[in-house]
């Protein structure tokens, strides 16, 4: 794939907006990547705004934040429940590859069955016995 066609779009965020979503992301229970999907911003660049933020690079008011502890428990929640949804998820993927492989298996080893193939070894000795 090329480049797109077209100026690349930069975005220019204030101080105060990267200290409140790093002050987001120091709330208990709540993780980085989930801050940075609610701002529409990469995990990337919240990490290097709190790296910024303990080196004292950034510096500043962040805005005042307050969440309910119920809201938090619900954050909370809602990121097990995404974790187990992606651990079933590729669970289903593999299920579903495994069952394509052994049918496929199955479907070769019925299509060297027929009744033009040559005998093998084991059914020949089993014949001969009886």
């Amino acid at each position: 794939m090329g480049r797109p066609i077209g100026p690349r779009k930069v975005h220019r965020y204030s101080a105060e907006f990267k200290l409140t979503a790093v002050k987001l992301t120091k709330m208990p229970g709540i993780e980085v990547p989930t801050v940075a999907a609610a701002l529409d911003i990469h995990p990337f660049m919240l990490s290097r705004w709190r790296k910024e933020v303990r080196e004292g690079a950034l510096r500043g008011k962040a805005k005042q934040i307050e969440i309910p502890p119920q809201r938090t428990r619900e954050i909370r929640r809602l990121q097990v429940l995404e974790r187990a949804h992606a651990i079933l998820k590729a669970e289903h993927e593999l299920l579903k590859k495994a069952i394509r492989f052994s049918s496929e298996r199955k479907r070769r080893s019925s299509s060297s069955l027929s009744p033009n193939a040559t005998p093998s070894r084991s059914t020949a000795c089993v014949r001969s016995t009886a």
